[in-house]
C-alpha cells in the first residue's frame, strides 16, 4: 500500500507553524498524536523495548516494507517548532523546480515529536533535527536507544529541499541521517548561522550542524550546499559515498566521528578553518579507517586535521588517507596535526594542489619500495604449476606520490571521474509519462502482468514517453524486452517480481528483464525500482544490461535495488526458511528458500552506470508474518551470484553493495575500464552450512569460481570481488564483511582474542593487471586477497580498532 500526501493546502506562509500538519501528513493513515509517538499504522516506535510490548507508542515496528509514504512539499516556506519525523520507508520529496523551504522558528525545540506533551516523561521521544530518519528514546534505558537499529534503517529519500536555521537556536541541526542501505538525499540547500565572526575567530555561540549522521550503514547522498555552521557536516558511518557537495563559511567543513571507508568526491569547501577533521580518537584509538578525498578544492586555514603518524599510529591503519586530485591552493596548510600552532606539526605545506597524497599500508606486487618508505616486513609470494609469480609487498607510506594515470573514457572534460546525478524529469510534464496502470497493469503481487508490461514497454517506446510504474508489485513470469532509449522511473520502489517455471531451472537461466540487445548503443534510464522474485526462481537473471551507451553515463540506474526474500508477497519468509544452526540444511530449504540465478549481468558488449544500487538477499526478515513466532527471525535466503560484469567498459559504480549471494557479491571477467566508488560486500552468514555452491551448481558459461580446490573448512564462502582477466580497474574505496559462520560470530573471536577466522580470503585475482584498489576493508577474513587460490595479503598486518585497512593494494607492471 502507497501512502501518497501533498502538503498543498498548508500555510505554507512562513509564519504559521506547519509542524503537526507536516508529520500527520508523514504519519498518515493516523497521526502523531497520542499513544505516545501517534495512532498511525506506519512502522516506527522502536521495537518492542516495553512490557507490554506497544507502551512505547507506534508499531513497536523495527522495519516494513508494506506500508511506504511518498510525501510531497509544494513550493513554499514551512514554519516548524519540533523535529518531522520521518517513518520507515518515507519519501520526503520537494518541488524539483521551485524547492520548498523549511524554515526552523526561533522557539524550535527538540523535545518530541507530537502534540500531546502531557504524556508522561519516559515517553519521551527525541528528535535531533528538522528532518529526523531515526528518532532517539531517551526515556528506554537510556540515550542511546532509537527506532530503528541504524544498521538496518533502509529505504528513504530526501530530495529537493532547503533549510533555513538562521532564525532558529544555537545548537540546532537540519537533517539527522542515521542511516543504512538504500537511502539518499540529493538537491539539498541548508543555511545555519556562520560559523565564524566578521573577523575571522570561532563563533563560539554558534553549534548548528547541517548533516548529523553518528552511526549507520550507508549509503549515499549527492549534490548538496551547505553555508555556514560549526560544522557543516558530521559524519560516521559503516562505509558511504557523497559526490558534488559544496560548503562555505563553517568553522569546520566535515568533522569525521567513526568510519570504515568512506569516499569524499568533487567536494568544494570554501571560507572555513577546517576543512575535514580526522583527530576523533587520536593517534592511539584513531576511529576513521580510511578516506578517500578525489577531485576535490578545499579552501582552508587547515585543508586537513589528522593524528596518523606513519610506522606509530595505534591501531596502525587508523587514520589511512588518500587526496588524489584536490587543489589545496586557497589553503593556507594543507594538512596539520592539530591546529595547535607552538606544538602543532605542519605534515604538508598548504598553496598547492595535491596530484596524489597517500598515508597508510600500501601493498604492491610492482617491486621494490620507493624512497621515504619504509617495508613492514611482510611478503607473500605465490607460484603455480605455470611458472609465473606473484609476490605482495607491504609498504607504510605518508608521502606525495606519482599520480596514476585516468584512461580518457572513465573521465569527464576536465579529467575527473564521471559522475551523474540521479534524472529527476524536472523539465517535463504529465504527458511525457505512460503509467503502468493506466495501460492495463495490475501490479497487486498476484496477477500474470508480463504481456501487459511488454505491450506497456513497447508503446513508451514508440511514442517515446517514460515508463511510470506507479507503486505495487508487478509479475514477470517471461522475459521482457526492453527497447534501446527507454527511460523507466518508478513510485515508491515498485516492484518488479520474477515467478514461475519459466524461471526455474537453473542449468538454463532467462532473463527477467532483458535491457536492449547485444550491439545496441544508446541510453536507459532507470530509477526507484526494486527487482524481486516471488518464490524460487533459480533460473533467473532479474536484469540482462545489453546496452552500450551513446554518452558517458547515459545508461544507467539511479537509486535502484534488488532485494530477494524476507518480505511479505516473495514467499521466502519464515517460518520455512527460518535459520538452523548447527542442523545439516533440508532438501526442502533448498529448494523452496532459493531465490534468483543471478542479480545483474551486463553482458560483454555493454556498459553501464549504477549509483546507490543495493542487491540484498535478505539474511533477516523485514514484514511481520501474522501467527509466526519470532517473525523476524534471521532466514536462509539462497541467491547465486551477485553482480557480473564483463566487456571493455567504460563502467561507473557509485556506492553500490551487493549482499549474502552463494558465490560471489561482484565479478569483473574480461573486464575493462571500470571505476568504482565504495562497494560494500557481505558473505553469506549461513555459509559454513552449506558451503559454497550449494545448492547451486557452477555453470561454466557465466564463469562462476569453482571451489574444489578448497583445503580448508573455511575456504569455500562468496568471495567480495573477484577479478578474472581483467585490468584497468580502479576501486575508491570497499567493505568486504564476514561476520559468521554458521550463523555464529564466534569465528571472529573477541576484542581481547580477535580471530578473524570466518573466511579464508574475501577477494581474488586471476591474470589480471592494472587494478587500484583504494581502501581496501575486510572484517571476518584470513586473508584480504588471493592470487588464484593462494592468500596474498593477510589480514593480520592491517588491524584497526575493529575491522582491517589497507589503503592501496595495487596489482600492476610498475610501481
Amino acid at each position: 500500500m502507497a501512502q501518497l500526501a501533498s502538503l498543498a493546502g498548508r500555510a505554507r506562509d512562513g509564519v504559521t507553524d506547519d509542524t503537526t500538519a507536516i508529520n500527520n501528513a508523514v504519519a498518515a493513515p493516523g497521526t502523531v498524536g497520542v499513544k505516545p509517538h501517534g495512532n498511525s499504522t506506519r512502522c516506527g516506535g522502536g521495537t518492542a523495548r516495553t512490557n507490554p510490548p506497544g507502551d512505547n507508542g507506534g508499531q513497536d515496528c523495527s522495519s516494513s516494507t508494506i506500508q511506504p509514504a511518498l510525501v510531497y512539499f509544494p513550493p513554499g516556506n514551512y514554519l516548524i517548532n519540533r523535529p518531522i519525523v520521518m517513518w520507515y520507508m518515507t519519501q520526503m520529496i520537494g518541488d524539483a523546480i521551485n524547492p520548498p523551504t523549511i524554515i526552523m522558528d526561533r522557539l524550535y525545540t527538540y523535545a518530541r515529536a507530537t502534540n500531546t506533551p502531557s504524556a508522561p516523561a519516559n515517553d519521551t521521544v527525541l528528535g535531533v533535527a528538522m528532518f529526523d530518519a531515526n528518532m532517539y528514546i531517551p526515556g528506554f534505558g537510556g540515550a542511546g536507544l532509537t527506532w530503528w537499529d541504524n544498521q538496518n534503517n533502509f529505504y528513504r529519500q530526501i530530495r529537493n529541499f532547503k533549510f533555513d536555521l538562521r532564525n532558529g537556536p544555537n545548537d540546532g541541526v537540519a537533517i539527522h541521517w542515521q542511516v543504512a542501505q538504500a537511502t539518499s538525499m540529493q538537491n539539498i540547500e541548508i543555511f545555519l548561522k556562520p560559523g565564524k565572526n566578521t573577523d575571522g575567530t570561532q563563533n563560539t555561540a554558534n553549534t548548528q550542524v547541517g548533516i548529523n549522521m553518528e552511526n549507520g550503514s550507508g549509503g549515499w547522498f549527492s549534490n548538496v550546499i551547505i553555508h555556514g555552521g560549526n560544522s557543516a557536516m558530521s559524519l560516521g558511518s559503516q562505509q558511504f559515498t557523497v559526490r558534488d557537495i559544496s560548503i562555505d563559511g563553517a568553522w569546520t567543513g566535515v568533522k569525521m566521528i567513526f568510519g570504515w571507508t568512506w569516499l569524499f568526491a568533487r567536494m568544494n569547501i570554501t571560507n572555513v578553518q577546517i576543512g575535514f577533521d580526522f583527530t576523533n580518537g587520536g593517534s592511539f584509538g584513531g576511529t576513521t579507517h580510511v578516506t578517500l578525498i578525489v577531485d576535490s578544492t578545499i579552501s582552508a586555514t587547515y585543508g586537513v586535521l589528522s593524528k596518523y603518524k606513519a610506522g606509530r599510529s595505534n591501531p596502525p591503519i587508523a587514520g589511512s588517507l588518500t587526496l588524489d586530485r584536490v587543489d589545496m591552493t586557497g589553503s593556507s596548510i594543507a594538512m596539520a596535526d592539530s591546529t595547535d600552532t607552538v606544538n602543532g606539526n605542519v605534515i604538508l605545506p598548504g598553496r598547492q594542489n595535491i596530484p596524489l597524497w597517500v598515508q597508510g599500508n600500501v601493498w604492491t606486487i610492482a617491486g621494490q619500495a620507493q624512497n621515504q618508505t619504509f617495508f613492514n616486513t611482510t611478503s607473500c609470494t605465490v607460484q603455480n604449476n605455470t611458472n609465473y609469480r606473484r609476490s605482495a609487498e607491504e609498504v607504510t607510506v605518508q608521502r606525495l606520490l606519482a599520480p596514476i594515470a585516468r584512461p580518457a573514457g572513465l573521465t569527464d572534460s576536465v579529467g575527473r571521474w564521471v559522475g551523474r546525478p540521479r534524472p529527476q524529469y524536472e523539465d517535463k510534464t504529465a504527458n511525457d509519462f505512460l503509467s503502468a496502470k493506466a495501460e492495463g497493469l495490475v501490479g497487486d503481487g498476484v496477477a500474470d502482468d508480463s504481456d501487459a508490461m511488454q505491450a506497456f514497454f513497447d508503446k513508451a517506446a514508440a511514442q517515446g514517453k517514460i515508463a511510470y510504474f506507479d507503486k505495487g508489485a508487478y509479475i514477470a513470469r517471461k522475459t521482457i524486452q526492453i527497447s534501446k532509449d527507454t527511460k523507466i522511473v518508478g513510485e515508491l520502489w515498485a516492484i518488479i517480481m520474477s515467478q514461475g517455471p519459466f524461471f526455474g531451472d537453473q542449468s538454463n537461466p532467462q532473463p527477467m528483464w532483458r535491457i536492449g540487445n547485444p550491439g545496441d548503443i544508446g541510453s536507459v534510464e532507470i530509477s526507484d525500482i526494486v527487482f524481486e522474485t516471488q518464490g524460487p526462481c533459480p533460473g533467473a537473471i532479474l536484469v540482462e544490461w545489453n546496452i552500450k551507451q551513446a554518452t558517458p553515463g547515459g545508461a544507467g540506474m539511479w537509486d535502484a535495488h534488488y532485494r530477494i526474500g524476507g518480505t511479505l508477497g516473495t514467499d521466502i519468509v519464515n517460518p520455512l526458511c527460518r535459520k538452523t544452526p548447527g542442523v545439516p540444511v533440508t532438501d526442502e530449504k533448498y529448494t523452496k528458500c532459493a531465490g534468483s540465478f543471478l542479480l545483474l549481468h551486463v553482458t560483454p558488449q555493454a556498459n553501464i552506470f549504477m549509483e546507490n544500487v543495493w542487491g540484498w538477499v535478505s539474511d533477516h526478515q523485514l514484514d511481520l508474518i501474522a501467527g509466526v513466532n519470532n517473525p523476524r527471525d534471521q532466514i536462509y535466503v539462497f541467491n547465486g551470484r551477485g553482480f557480473l560484469i564483463e566487456g571493455d567498459g567504460p563502467n561507473w559504480l557509485w556506492g553500490t553493495a551487493s549482499e549474502h549471494s552463494v558465490m560471489y557479491s561482484y565479478q569483473f571477467v574480461n573486464n575493462r575500464n571500470t571505476w568504482m566508488g565504495v562497494n560494500q560486500h557481505e558473505t553469506a552468514y549461513y555459509q559454513g552450512n552449506p558451503k559454497a555452491p550449494l545448492p547451486y551448481t557452477t555453470n561454466a558459461q557465466y564463469h562462476d569460481p569453482v571451489f574444489t580446490s578448497c583445503t580448508q573448512d573455511n575456504c569455500a564462502r562468496t568471495w567480495g570481488m573477484r577479478f578474472v582477466n581483467s585490468s584497468n580497474i580502479y576501486n575508491y574505496g570497499s567493505g568486504g564483511y564476514m561476520f559468521f559462520n554458521d550463523w555464529s560470530s564466534d569465528c571472529l573471536g573477541t576484542s581481547a582474542v580477535p580471530l578473524e577466522l570466518c573466511q579464508q580470503s574475501m577477494n581474488q585475482f586471476t591474470n589480471c593487471n592494472d587494478i587500484w584498489l583504494w581502501g581496501l576493508a575486510t572484517k571476518g577474513g584470513e586473508n584480504m586477497i588471493s592470487w588464484d587460490d593462494t592468500p596474498i595479503v593477510p589480514q593480520q598486518a592491517n588491524k584497526g580498532t575493529y575491522l582491517q585497512a589497507a589503503i592501496l593494494m595495487e596489482i600492476a607492471g610498475k610501481q
